[in-house]
């Protein structure tokens, strides 16, 4: 399997024999299209995060997974082939790329990788940058078969012998919700957020680094993991790091969001007493 990871540098080298995608996102801003057309990475295809890489909320959180159907469609529509490597960025430290990378390695592609550095990465090394929308692909032939990367399901998180919160350390305490109507987390989950998966430069950690980094939140590999999030997006920078590292880590696609919608289940933070 393909490392997670490509470098601008290697990018550069190679954009001639990939599929790029271009998934700009942020929780706190509108749909990435409009930074897209102002400039990317040429032969770049859009790709919405919303409607494209996630079915609409509900019981399963804000971000449910897409069912395949409509996922293949979608990168069919962007060009995806199954024989043709896909290179997925952003221009937020790769949190929603990492979902474009997830969902398709989970959907059987061999060779998904995350730009490292993301956007940043890619201007600093002197990439090209072009302007205006894209052309559209030609259609591609990826076939979606679900089933190649690990999951949990809300039934079965609380007997997954380590769980990590990905979210930022206020909102994994329960100080502050600024998303959900909820806050605190889930019983007995430790918290390594997504912002220390990465050195200063916006790239990710070393493997031992990264190692050193989860092992010290008592996630060495050595049981079962999985990693949630606010909605089951930003919980794969969690995952991708766990990767370099080594360990295998399954995802929890409805995340805080989705474990929330079902008020029996049970949730630790300062109100609860709870560690």
């Amino acid at each position: 399997m393909a490392t997670p990871l490509i470098s601008a540098q290697e990018l550069q080298e190679r954009l001639d024999d990939v599929t790029v995608l271009d998934v700009r996102y942020r929780t706190d801003a509108p749909a990435g299209r409009d930074a897209h057309e102002q400039g990317h990475v040429p032969g770049a295809v859009y790709v919405d995060l919303d409607t494209e890489l996630a079915a609409p909320p509900g019981a399963g959180g804000r971000h449910p997974l897409p069912d395949a159907e409509a996922f293949e469609a979608a990168m069919r529509r962007a060009g995806v082939r199954d024989d043709r490597p896909v290179v997925v960025y952003d221009d937020w430290s790769g949190l929603a790329a990492g979902r474009a990378w997830w969902l398709l390695r989970h959907h059987g592609h061999r060779d998904v990788r995350v730009l490292d550095g993301a956007w940043p990465a890619w201007v600093e090394a002197g990439g090209e940058v072009a302007t205006g929308p894209s052309a559209p692909p030609a259609p591609g032939d990826f076939t979606a078969r679900p089933g190649q990367m690990p999951v949990v399901e809300a039934d079965e998180v609380l007997g997954v012998p380590v769980v990590v919160d990905a979210r930022a350390p206020e909102r994994y305490r329960g100080e502050t919700e600024p998303i959900d109507p909820v806050a605190g987390h889930v019983p007995g989950a430790v918290n390594v957020p997504t912002t220390t998966n990465l050195r200063v430069d916006g790239r990710f950690r070393s493997p031992a680094e990264l190692r050193a980094l989860y092992a010290a939140a008592g996630v060495t590999g050595d049981e079962p993991v999985a990693v949630y999030c606010g909605s089951g997006v930003t919980a794969v920078h969690d995952v991708i790091a766990l990767e370099l590292a080594g360990i295998r880590a399954a995802l929890y696609p409805g995340s805080w969001s989705g474990w929330i919608t079902d008020p029996d289940r049970p949730v630790a933070g300062p109100t609860s007493g709870s560690p």
